[in-house]
């Protein structure tokens, strides 16, 4: 079945002739994210070349996705829109609230019982406003989305970081917060800074071990998790042919590590053939008739250095099997150094858990080649030293990978199938452990190893590879096991070594198609009642929030200085907190409770300036609220890093933290902010980030002339009377500058 046919066929049928106008326009060739972008623009009286990285635009994706625990959220704003249906097809993906325990039957009833408020509140406004719904089990959001609606050449919006997956189909899209999702559900435009362009020049093949998961992985040791910032990454070269689309939507899923705005792939005869394997002939075709502007310009390709701001050359056959972190995605090892690193950095060197799936690596070839490395284990005799835990990326995969034995390989080496969902992705692992104070480590699949990010436990060193590398570490129980050269053990006492890894591209017997309608079609929505009890924990209504009073935010208290890395789940912490996510004011009680106090070095501990106690960071804020006191947040660069979780703008914005102040900030955090009404400001000289001390009182002058590219003054005033004063930017233009003062976006739109 192709989802909203009629939306497709109408998007090709005027592609060909935009695509004509931006070259027109531009007078010069055009690469393939230029193409799908300016095509998008919200008004064609737009259309001109823009400043890349500078200037801001306004455009029209064809759809937005949701994924339940921000959706809610998305939805509670969305609600306050007084629209009678989306403007555009949405759906909404029930795979984050569903936690990983014991096995995945008995993990779905019990996530049935503990979020049926939750899933009937997304049910309802689903139904009533056209939204598509895909129930808990159904599957991960961008694997669902990438066998069910993505298309080459649209754009679309999600409300999750990883939503760049859909670039292995030639899409652009992006990850946002809920704000900006509902400007694209409204029909309102969609502002965007035009992103610089990256031109990835793909050679030559990937060969024995080595996964398109291990490309991303070395393109995040060269490029760090800030080198994608307010970038597309636009792949290209003869390297493509040999990654099929799976591979290449893991590629533009890790994207995100990199701050990349998204990534995207060219269509080419492996989006041709998943969309025809996964039941989308008809959107294949359209896409054939327009192949040749579903790729770069000719002249793209012969000189990509005069085009992109930036050219990476990847030869694939040099890549081999990498395994990034811990703690960071981007601290890139290469399984042949391992040996010497992980001794040397005092890494636990026992592999305890491998962890496979997630909406990076969970398509049928992740699993099938994973698997063949199972299977080897059970064949050859190796005991299993590590624990081995699987999430598929959908139910078709699900049903498909048992009905072909994949499962079944796994389940002879003692694996534990989840449930198709997140799970420890995102927090929502309930480990059973012996020893949460130990040092041990984990290798998954996943996209994010941050500190205490899939378990809870900061004595986790976590490491970041592809599914067959996490599948083999897992079975040789050791972080510096190299199967290209190492062998094991037998139950014999023999030595035994690990073929390379192999796996069908797609199942010879077809996938087992799920048979789904999930846009219900009501008589009438607006009879349909969407109910909020007073006295829920798990869902609130939101009030707006106050527009700003016309003056400078004087003499505010420093909340909290943070050292170091400082991400949205520093911010805002998932795991146990996601059941929040649709009640702010519960949720609010996370606020930086991750985040490294400068003064101290301990999290969730800082000085409330009112009584001199050391307190939780949301009870100080609270405290200063309750005065009618507005704090400030001080941090360092890319503040915000992660996921695209609007809850760590909404929560400082709820609890009257005015300004977040930080040496750099990460794009979709710093989207979030201003979306919620919120100061974001830069250091001009990051030095003077040393210059706030922890009794420190902080004004902002300058808010009357407020202007786009106008610095601000901070009043820095130390508690024995002396103070520094220093300049501040920021990126706001004038459409910002209005949500700023309006008190939020909605409000603007409310108007």
């Amino acid at each position: 079945m192709v989802f909203d046919v009629d939306m497709i066929r109408g998007f090709y049928a005027s592609f060909a002739g935009k695509v004509a106008q931006v070259r027109d326009s531009f007078q010069r060739p055009l690469t393939y994210a230029e193409k799908v972008l300016f095509t998008h623009l919200y008004s064609a009286r737009d259309l001109r070349p823009y400043q890349r990285g500078e200037e801001y635009a306004d455009f029209r994706p064809n759809r937005v996705a949701m994924q339940d625990a921000t959706a809610q959220m998305a939805l509670l704003q969305f609600m306050n829109a007084g629209k009678d249906r989306v403007a555009v097809p949405a759906t909404v993906h029930c795979d984050h609230l569903i936690r990983a325990d014991v096995g995945a039957e008995k993990d779905l009833q019990t996530a049935a019982m503990t979020n049926k408020e939750v899933y009937d509140f997304l049910h309802s406004v689903s139904r009533k406003y056209h939204i598509g719904f895909w129930g808990p089990g159904a599957g991960i959001i961008h694997q669902v989305v990438l066998e069910n609606y993505a298309f080459p050449g649209g754009m679309m919006v999600g409300t999750d970081s990883h939503t760049p997956n859909a670039g292995g189909l030639g899409m652009v899209a992006v990850g946002v917060g809920g704000a900006d999702a509902v400007d694209v559900l409204t029909g309102q435009p969609w502002e965007l800074k035009v992103p610089k362009l990256i031109g990835v020049h793909l050679t030559g093949h990937l060969t024995g071990w080595a996964a398109p998961k291990d490309v991303i992985l070395e393109i995040l040791g060269q490029l760090t998790v800030k080198g994608g910032t307010n970038a597309i990454l636009e792949y290209f070269g003869d390297g493509l042919d040999s990654i099929t689309t799976t591979g290449k939507a893991t590629i533009c899923n890790m994207g995100a590590e990199l701050g990349a705005t998204c990534s995207i792939f060219p269509f080419d005869r492996n989006a041709d053939e998943y969309l025809c394997k996964t039941g989308r002939e008809e959107v294949a075709v359209m896409a054939r008739q327009h192949a040749a502007d579903l790729q770069a310009d000719a002249e793209v390709y012969a000189d990509p250095a005069t085009y992109f701001d930036q050219v990476l050359e990847i030869d694939l056959n040099k890549i081999e099997p990498h395994l990034n972190g811990p703690f960071t995605p981007d601290a890139a090892t290469p399984i042949s150094q391992m040996k010497a690193k992980g001794p040397a950095n005092d890494y636990p060197m026992t592999v305890e858990v491998g962890l496979v799936g997630s909406c990076t690596n969970s398509s049928y070839q992740d699993l099938a080649r994973a698997a063949s490395v199972a299977r080897q284990a059970y064949e050859k005799h190796i005991p299993v030293k590590g624990q081995l835990i699987i999430n598929p990326g959908s139910e078709q995969i699900r049903r498909t990978a048992e009905r072909d034995g994949i499962l079944e390989d796994f389940r002879r080496i003692g694996a534990l199938i989840m449930a198709n969902a997140c799970g420890p992705c995102i927090g929502q692992w309930k480990r059973h452990t012996d020893d949460n104070t130990r040092k041990n480590a984990i290798v998954t699949s996943f996209n994010r190893n941050f500190r205490r990010r899939a378990d809870g436990n900061p004595n986790t060193f976590a490491f970041i590879g592809s599914p067959e590398m996490t599948t083999a570490l897992a079975i040789a129980g050791r972080l510096d096991f190299n199967p290209a050269v190492d062998t094991l053990t037998d139950v014999n006492g023999n030595a035994a070594k690990l073929d390379e890894p192999t796996g069908f591209d797609f199942p010879p017997k077809g996938f087992d198609h799920v048979d789904v309608q999930p846009v219900e079609n009501v008589a009438d929505p607006s009879k349909i009642e969407i109910v909020i009890r007073p006295d829920s924990e798990r869902l609130q209504k939101l009030e707006p929030f106050a527009p700003w009073d016309g003056k400078d935010f004087e003499d505010m208290p420093l909340l909290i200085k943070t050292k170091g890395k400082c991400t949205t789940d520093h911010i805002s912490m998932a795991g146990p907190w996601l059941r929040f996510r649709g009640h702010l004011e519960n949720i609010s009680n996370n606020l930086l409770m991750g985040a490294v106090n400068a003064f101290n070095g301990e999290s969730n501990k800082v000085k409330d300036q009112l009584d001199g106690q050391y307190k939780e960071v949301s009870s100080a804020a609270k405290d200063y609220k309750a005065h009618g006191m507005g704090s400030v947040v001080v941090a360092e660069d890319n503040y915000g890093e992660g996921s695209s979780r609007e809850h760590a703008a909404m929560e400082p914005r709820f609890l009257n933290v005015k300004v977040i102040l930080a040496k750099s900030f990460a794009r979709i955090h710093e989207t979030n902010l201003k979306k919620q009404g919120m100061l974001a400001l830069t250091f001009m000289n990051k030095d003077d980030y040393d210059k706030v001390k922890e009794d420190d009182r902080l004004s902002v002058i300058g808010l009357q002339h407020f202007e786009p590219g106008k610095t601000l003054t901070v009043v820095d005033r130390h508690a024995d009377g002396t103070e520094d004063r220093f300049e501040v930017s920021h990126t706001y233009n004038e459409t910002q500058i209005g949500w700023f003062k309006a008190g939020s976006a909605l409000n603007t739109l409310k108007k």
